[in-house]
Parts: C-alpha cells; structure tokens; sequence
C-alpha cells in the first residue's frame, strides 16, 4: 500500500487580523485596518513547505502537495485529511491536479517523476519517469492530456492522461520556437486546444495542439521571473504573477497587447508574487506572495480588494473555490489555510476605497 488514510489533524480556527501566539505571527503589523475579519481554518498536515492547493469537487475538497513528498486530499467541511498519498517520490512534490470528472490525480516531482493516483484507492494507476527536474504540470478540461514542465531541458511534455504514455515533446529549438530558459509554469486553456508557459525568461508562449507548434510569443515585460499564469474560464484572458511584484493582464481574445502590453494590476503586493487564480465567474482574482500575504482583486476595477494576512512563510500558492465563498492557500510554513471570503460583500466601504485609489478602467467583460 503507497498511501494511508490520517487520523484527524490539528485544524485551527482563526481570525484574519486577530493576535496570534508568537509563533505564528507574520513579523509584520498589520497594514490594513479592515472592519471586518475573516475568518480562517489552518491545516496542518505536512512535514514540509506546502507547495500547491486547488480546490476540487465543486469545492468539496482540497488537494495539496509538498517538500516532504506527499500529497493530502482534505474534506473542506470537516478540514480534516481524507487521505495521504506517498511512498513513491523521493523528492518535492511540485505540483498536484485533479484529472477532470474522474477519481484520479497527477503529482509531479523533482525526482523527475509524474504519477498517476485513484483517489478511492491510494493506488498507483501508472508512473513515467522524465530527463529532468517536473516543475509543473496541468491536465485539459476533456481529460484526455496532462502537460509537465521539465527542468533544465526547458520542455513541456504532453502525455495520455490514461497511460502517461508521451504524445508531444516541445523544446527550444528554432522550429519550436520555445523557452530558453526553466519554464515555472504550465497551463492548458478551458478549451483544451492550447497550453500557456511563463518562464524565468520572461515570456510567455502559446503552444497549439491542432497546428502542433508555438502559435504565439509575448514578451512580458515583466522585470524578473514569470511565476505563473492562470486563464479565466472563456480562456479570453490570461493572468501573469512575476517576482517583479507585479500582476498583468492578457486579452487573448482581441490581441490588444500586440500594440498596448499587458495591463499592470497596480499597488499590490510588497514582495515576489508567486501565484494567481481566477475566481469561475472571472471577476475575482487571488493571488500569493513572498511577502506572506493573499490578495484579492476586484476585476471590474482592476483594483486591489483585500489582503489576508497570517502565514508565516512566502505563500506559494492560492486556489479559490467555485462560489467565491473559500481561498486555500499554501505557505513554505508547511500549512494550508482555509478563509472564508463569503462576507467580502459587507466590506462595500473598503472595496469602494480601493476603486477610487485605483486606476479607473474597466475593460473586462466576461461572457
């Protein structure tokens, strides 16, 4: 047996903005004097940095996974773990995904493998073994393909979702038209038909399944390394996190940033952004930082909404849930954190706050 099932874990209730013991603080003040709190439940599980979460299951559960090798699913309405998965990698998990409509999960490790799971089960479905370091991995919303980022060969590798027997091997070279640097980040689009790459080299890249080549290069602009990237659900828009602090936004679907770039998210986080996810409507962004915070952003304004503040660690990652009630986010100080944003309605005043300092466009249409 490659996994167990846990005996309940120290799950915390907590308050956003509520003294914590010494242990826990941030080490810095509060920035923010917000008249409402948020409450927050800390899950503690892992060993080691937690390096991804998603939500799962229309937000039933959560997936995360970690420098200590393993991967939990936890029960959002208990918090508790439902069930571990390791024994097989021996390095960092980086990255963990749910395979669409199926019990399945992909992890993908440093020790260069990518394993297939059943969620029932703990069983191994399949395992395949790559050249180098998996950085990231995303699975197509029909279920069929899983994409894996490979370091320091600076490829992707689109596998069958059922076998993970490999179909396409994109690399740099001039007929590709790739990355020349490590690839941070892979994702497929809503629509399965392409897969966005950000890279330490600060482009972005749009790789075609029909045309079976790289349709499409952005220079970021971006001043340091591209983090992630995250599509809304329509794949009309793409969001870039950098370490440049910085968050941009791309409208995939006029093109407009041929002529303009990308449009900047203003006055955000004080260190590296690490991550980026869209709400499913497209109207909510979150995002993680080095700076131990989770932002949300307004989209109809552009503008920065709230922060939440505990971690204890850089924030690695951040997944929100289906009804916009939930954020996870996972820290290097080995926790997942739950908040409940359900009542960001009742902080009008804040939000109103935050447009009116902020940059006056509204250029996002959702459909």
């Amino acid at each position: 047996m490659t996994s167990k099932s846990l005996d309940p874990l120290t799950v915390e209730d907590r308050l956003e903005g509520k003294e914590e013991p010494e242990h826990e603080k941030t080490g810095t003040e509060a920035e923010l004097n917000l008249d409402s709190r948020v409450p927050v439940k800390v899950l503690r599980g892992h060993t080691d940095a937690v390096t991804a979460v998603q939500f799962c299951f229309d937000g039933r559960c959560i997936l995360s996974c970690s420098s200590d090798h393993s991967a939990i699913l936890w029960d959002v309405g208990s918090c508790r773990p439902l069930r571990m998965f390791n024994g097989i990698h021996g390095k960092t998990i980086t990255e963990c995904a749910l395979i669409p409509n199926s019990n399945r999960i992909i992890t993908v490790s440093w020790d260069k493998k990518m394993v297939a799971w059943d969620l029932e089960t703990g069983q191994i479905l399949w395992q395949s073994r790559q050249v180098g370091l998996l950085t990231s991995c995303s699975i197509s919303s029909d279920s069929q393909l899983v994409v894996c980022a490979v370091e320091p060969q600076t490829s992707i590798y689109i596998s069958d979702a059922a076998s993970g027997q490999t179909l396409h091997h994109i690399n740099s070279t001039a007929a590709n038209n790739h990355h020349r640097s490590t690839i941070t980040r892979c994702r497929f689009d809503p629509q399965s038909q392409r897969v966005a790459t950000v890279s330490a080299d600060r482009s972005i890249k749009l790789w075609d399944q029909r045309a079976k080549k790289t349709t499409l290069s952005i220079n970021s602009n971006h001043g340091n390394v591209v983090s992630d990237c995250c599509y809304t659900n329509n794949g009309h828009f793409l969001c870039t996190a950098s370490w440049d602090k910085m968050l941009k936004l791309w409208d995939l679907h006029t093109g407009v940033f041929r002529s303009h770039g990308g449009t900047s998210l203003q006055r955000g986080h004080l260190g590296s952004v690490s991550s980026c996810s869209f709400s499913a409507d497209g109207n909510l962004l979150v995002s993680g930082s080095y700076d131990r915070t989770v932002a949300l952003w307004d989209m109809s304004s552009l503008c920065q909404a709230l922060i939440l503040k505990g971690h204890s660690d850089w924030v690695t990652d951040v997944s929100i849930s289906a009804d916009r009630k939930l954020v996870a986010s996972a820290s290097k100080d080995r926790t997942v954190r739950l908040w409940d944003i359900g009542n960001m309605a009742e902080i009008s005043q804040v939000m109103e706050k935050r447009r009116t300092e902020g940059l006056g466009i509204h250029i996002l249409k959702y459909t």
